[in-house]
C-alpha cells in the first residue's frame, strides 16, 4: 500500500505531524470527501464573508448546498498514516477509522503497527496519557 501524501491544506479535514517518545514519530491526515448527493465538489465546513466557521455543527457541499450533520459525515471519512512505531522501530503505513476512541486514558485515534501488532494512539495535542507525569 503506498499512500498518497496531502499537497495543500485544502485537500484535508485533519492533518498532524508527531514525534512520539523512543524516536518514534507519525504523520496522519483525513482526506475530505466528495459530497453524496451531487458528487462534483467536496464537502467542508460552511463558509460565511469568506471565513471558516469552524465550529459548526455540520457539512456543506458549497456546489449544490447539501449539508450534513459531523457525526454523519464522519462515519466516512478514513484516516491515513505513516509512522515509525515507537515500540519495535519499524517504519509503515496504515488507515484507520475516523473516529476518537479512549487510549490509555485520553481520547485518541488508534490504529495497530503492521509489524509488532501494539496499538499506537494520536491523541489531541497536549493531552497526557494515563501514567505519564504532568510536567
Amino acid at each position: 500500500m503506498s499512500l498518497r501524501e496531502p499537497e495543500s491544506a485544502e485537500e484535508v479535514v485533519y492533518f498532524t505531524n508527531r514525534a512520539l517518545e523512543n524516536d518514534g514519530r507519525l504523520k496522519a491526515w483525513a482526506y475530505r470527501v466528495c459530497c453524496p448527493k451531487c458528487e462534483k465538489a467536496l464537502m467542508g465546513k460552511p463558509v460565511e464573508k469568506g471565513k471558516i466557521k469552524r465550529r459548526a455543527k455540520y457539512y456543506v457541499c458549497p456546489e449544490c448546498g447539501y449539508d450534513e450533520t459531523d457525526k454523519d459525515h464522519e462515519k466516512r471519512l478514513t484516516i491515513e498514516v505513516i509512522y515509525k512505531c515507537p515500540h519495535c522501530s519499524s517504519e509503515g503505513e496504515t488507515t484507520t477509522e475516523y473516529k476518537r476512541r479512549t487510549f490509555q486514558g485520553v481520547a485518541s485515534y488508534v490504529f495497530k503497527c503492521v509489524s509488532c501488532g501494539q496499538k499506537i494512539g494520536i491523541t489531541k495535542k497536549m493531552k497526557t496519557k494515563k501514567g505519564d507525569a504532568k510536567t
